[in-house]
């Protein structure tokens, strides 16, 4: 397998690789929109179970990671919240699926810590409650915190509007929600780009996620949504 260089463009086959049984995965997206529609389905074809599954959410049934969730490819969840896709709260309920809730806004914080090196940040949300269970606190200037833990992955994978043959991505418009946390927080870090430009035809100013964060690139198939919606 080639080490990524210049070039991070790949085909699908290649990518896919990197996807194995056990593995953790961390998914931009919210609500499915951002979601890697193309990264999803090859993950479904390979047949990859036993996922630790990391995303804002589990999508709905048929669209984005939550078509992860109801082929019950995922024996872990950490998410904010599962209540868009009924077929998560279901095998949780059934204990088929462990779910570790996490407010949504120290979900991104614990992804963005894993993806700059933090060993944690601090946080008074959830003193008290059930929340704090199992969490180690932490006195300062007289205030007591929960220390919230990094979130990586074996892999993450993110969804851009355009990239160019090095990773660097532009984001299209509201899509870009996690997206840019996850590119960061991935041992390795493949993005699904709409479009593939040449290097420099990106407007430097445009750039969210640099290349430097990202190992490969592909060119997103696309997302039939009239299949999905139907299902």
């Amino acid at each position: 397998m080639r080490k990524p260089g210049m070039n991070k463009v790949v085909e699908l086959q290649e990518a896919l690789r990197h996807f194995h049984d056990g593995m953790s995965l961390m998914v931009g997206g919210f609500g499915g929109v951002g979601n890697p529609p193309t990264l999803i389905r090859g993950i479904l074809a390979k047949g990859v179970r036993e996922i630790t599954l990391i995303s804002n959410d589990t999508a709905f049934p048929e669209i984005g990671v939550g078509r992860l969730v109801t082929q019950r490819r995922v024996k872990k969840l950490i998410t904010s919240h599962i209540g868009s896709n009924p077929n998560a709260g279901a095998q949780m309920t059934a204990g088929e699926l462990e779910v570790e809730f996490c407010p949504q806004g120290i979900l991104a914080e614990r992804i963005r810590a894993g993806g700059v090196g933090l060993g944690g940040i601090l946080s008074d949300i959830g003193i008290g409650t059930i929340a704090a269970q199992g969490k180690q606190t932490i006195s300062v200037n007289g205030s007591t915190y929960l220390v919230e833990t990094p979130l990586t992955a074996d892999v993450a994978i993110v969804h851009a509007k355009r990239a160019d043959r090095f990773g660097n991505l532009v984001y299209e418009s509201s899509a870009r929600n996690f997206n840019p946390l996850v590119a960061m927080a991935g041992t390795i870090t493949i993005a699904e780009a709409d479009e593939v430009v040449e290097i420099g035809e990106l407007d430097p100013e445009a750039i969210v996620t640099p290349g430097v964060f990202v190992d490969f690139v592909v060119k997103s198939e696309g997302v039939d949504w009239k299949w999905a919606w139907e299902k």
